[in-house]
């Protein structure tokens, strides 16, 4: 149930964009940064609050989660301006970034058996598929006969749900040996992440080679040796780099990001052009992306 409020979040908002942009006065910047705001903070602190998981308590950072993403998606809904939206989507990632390592780390522990295991890990991994397909349809109902910002009221009650059967079904858990912060690791992927984000979106419109942009790129680069070279050294890293010497490894995370890089862009530019250009309706639009988000879900 969490999984399937955050990879739904990502495609029921995207049908919402356009209306959102003609509500709030918002450019197109504006709107990359209503996603993008979101992804930055949830992976900015994504291996942290799985560290944090495992030192306090998996079932607690996981409650702690839910309740977080609910109250910050149901702020999300009573944003007055794009900017006041921007901050409450980092809000949400929060919440979000709570979810995933917790509840990937509580059913490898609660599932012993191999087998039970795999089962337990296909589920996990299938709620992609099934968000990814539910999405734009789901957003194109909402937005066409309940308003933009409906997308957001939808989570609050699946998040409320299993925060109660979190409770009563999840045992709580967490290491006997707690590995220490690393606090310049975790520093050195805020400063890669937000300035490589910022050059990337803001670049259009103050110009590629302008001062500011140029350095936010050299910033990234700089701050991405530098992470690399304290992560080869500390004793506990954050990210342990050695496991990127396995080529399958590498593989699959590059497949990974490059996957999941394209699809969301995909899913931005798509619903701009099908309710901006050809002036579909947003169900019409959600209908218009059932094809693909289906194969993606089958796949």
């Amino acid at each position: 149930m969490s999984l399937f409020i955050i990879y739904i979040d990502g495609t029921i908002l995207n049908v919402a964009l356009p209306t959102i942009a003609r509500d709030l006065g918002a450019k197109v910047s504006d709107l990359q940064w209503v996603v993008d705001s979101y992804m930055l903070v949830l992976s900015s602190l994504l291996l942290l609050s799985g560290s944090i998981a495992d030192r306090v308590g998996r079932r607690r950072v996981f409650s702690i989660g839910l309740v977080t993403f609910a109250g910050a998606s149901l702020l999300c809904s009573l944003a007055p301006n794009v900017e006041t939206l921007i901050a409450f989507r980092a809000l949400q990632a929060v919440g979000g970034c709570m979810l995933t390592p917790a509840s990937l780390s509580i059913v490898r522990t609660t599932f012993t058996d191999p087998a039970e295991r795999a089962h337990a890990l296909g589920l996990w991994s299938g709620v992609f598929g099934l968000a990814t397909a539910c999405g734009p349809i789901l957003g194109g109902v909402l937005v066409t006969y309940v308003g933009w910002r409906s997308v957001f009221w939808v989570n609050v009650p699946v998040a409320l749900a299993a925060f109660v059967l979190a409770q009563r079904f999840i045992p709580e858990t967490r290491m006997t040996h707690v590995r220490r912060f690393d606090f310049p690791g975790q520093a050195l992927v805020i400063i890669v992440l937000a300035s490589l984000t910022y050059a990337i979106i803001e670049g259009p419109t103050d110009g590629w080679l302008s001062p500011v942009i140029l350095s936010l790129f050299a910033i990234a680069a700089v701050g991405l040796a530098a992470f690399v070279a304290i992560e080869s050294r500390v004793h506990e890293p954050l990210l342990e780099v050695r496991f990127f010497r396995s080529p399958p490894f590498s593989g699959a995370c590059a497949i990974a990001t490059l996957s999941f890089t394209l699809f969301a862009g995909f899913l931005f530019v798509s619903t701009l052009y099908l309710q901006d250009v050809r002036d579909d309706s947003p169900l019409r639009a959600g209908l218009a992306l059932l094809p693909a988000t289906v194969l993606i879900a089958v796949s």
